[in-house]
């Protein structure tokens, strides 16, 4: 009888915290209020520079900024980062492998949820859409004005958020670019990045300080690995055939809504101090702030090897340098990264 009380319990608890980080008198996670003003407190948007748009290869195919060169041209315009739901009513996710970077984040609860980031490919559809955090937006300053899709925040959040270096559309802001598909709200609601971005600015708009190239010497050989978060678990497989690391969450493979399996190139465990922010969900669980400005240990994958690294971010305006011990660059393979944030001990 106990057992089903505190099953009956676990259940309650996840699916409010699914439905999203509010104050006792706050609005709901989909909404940003209704006395705001669409498009108010955004700044000035940003002037795109004189970029050719994403790089090409021979074969007239986007390429992914993994290369190994520095790129001069300038971006065409900002890139975009959404934030997408990651409970298991939220999958499997819509143009989730398209994403240059999937940065893995905690939530209320011991939950995680996803921003994913876009410069050298725009997917048809990204989703489902959720709430933005307090912690995204120092983030997201490595970028340049980057436009932030988002299903809504915290009414005393929403200052901070119009007063960020950001363009942040929400549906309200820009009711064509989203629409509900199938399945249950809130985890229902997709983006159409083109109706966001007239294309996608190319990999010198991802000013985040990685580098790509030859694997660093070293490493100790590797074929799994596995996140633990409170309320859920990522594990990455290394896939020889493949050449990539096999996503799976909460123990099931990590696929897009077509069926295709996530397989970034590189992924970073990037170990960080984890505060609780001034905000908190209706059952009063705060929500976590990952701090990823300062410095720290990281594990970085790739190549079927594991690599105990440093990483470092002097302030929110830089990129994150990972190095060897000795202060050498450690240089990513091509191809799709995830940074999963996990609390440093």
């Amino acid at each position: 009888m106990a057992a089903r009380t505190v099953a009956a319990l676990a259940t309650a608890i996840a699916v409010a915290l699914a439905a999203g980080c509010t104050t006792p008198s706050g609005p709901a996670d989909d909404g940003r209020g209704a006395d705001r003003t669409p498009g108010a407190g955004l700044g000035t948007e940003r002037t795109p520079g004189g970029g050719t748009g994403a790089d090409r290869g021979p074969d007239g195919a986007e390429r992914s900024p993994g290369d190994g060169r520095a790129s001069t041209a300038a971006p065409a315009g900002p890139l975009l980062a959404v934030k997408i739901d990651n409970v298991r009513a939220a999958r499997p996710q819509t143009g989730l492998d398209a994403a240059d970077i999937v940065y893995v984040e905690p939530v209320e609860g011991g939950l995680s949820r996803l921003m994913a980031v876009y410069a050298t490919k725009l997917p048809k559809a990204v989703g489902p859409v959720r709430s933005a955090r307090e912690s995204d937006l120092e983030l997201l300053r490595q970028f340049e004005r980057p436009v932030l899709a988002f299903s809504g925040a915290q009414r005393k959040l929403l200052p901070l958020i119009d007063g960020a270096p950001l363009k942040a559309v929400t549906p309200g802001e820009a009711e064509n670019a989203y629409y509900r598909g199938g399945g249950r709200a809130p985890h229902n609601l997709y983006l159409r990045p083109g109706r966001l971005l007239p294309t996608a600015p190319g990999p010198s708009a991802l000013t985040t300080g990685f580098r790509f190239g030859p694997a660093p010497s070293g490493g100790a050989p590797k074929a799994s690995r596995t996140v633990r978060y409170p309320a859920a678990r990522f594990t990455f497989e290394w896939s020889r055939s493949e050449r990539r690391w096999l996503v799976s969450t909460d123990g099931r493979a990590t696929t897009t809504a077509d069926g295709r399996r996530v397989t970034p190139a590189t992924v970073v465990v990037q170990y960080v101090k984890v505060r609780r922010s001034a905000y908190h969900d209706s059952l009063g669980n705060h929500t976590p702030y990952p701090e990823t400005v300062g410095a720290g240990k990281a594990e970085v994958l790739r190549d079927g090897r594991s690599y105990a690294v440093r990483w470092k971010r002097p302030t929110a305006a830089e990129g994150t340098r990972f190095t060897t011990n000795d202060g050498r660059p450690v240089a990513f393979a091509q191809g799709q990264v995830w940074v999963v944030f996990a609390k440093a001990p």
